[in-house]
């Protein structure tokens, strides 16, 4: 321990302002952030357009004066007469 001998300690240089970004760190950073906006406008966009598919069906079917079950029984009827006919 006696023949430990230290210096001065140096100084820390201080850190360098930020720079600009070079053109790929831009980049990425535009793609990053165009990708975080798709993914919040698909959570938004997806419920409304399954929503607006299901109101549309509703609403042929109300059209026409019926209801899916209705249709789905005539189906089935359809597809009993034609497997007799085979």
């Amino acid at each position: 321990m006696s023949d430990l001998h230290e210096g001065p300690l140096t100084p820390v240089s201080t850190p360098a302002p930020p720079s600009k970004p070079t053109r790929r760190e831009e980049r990425r950073r535009r793609r990053t952030r165009r990708h975080r906006g798709e993914e919040i406008l698909g959570w938004i966009l997806v419920p409304i357009i399954v929503y607006g598919i299901y109101w549309g069906i509703n609403a042929g079917f109300d059209a026409l004066g019926t209801t899916p079950g209705t249709v789905w029984d005539q189906l089935m009827q359809v597809k009993q007469m034609m497997e007799k006919r085979a």
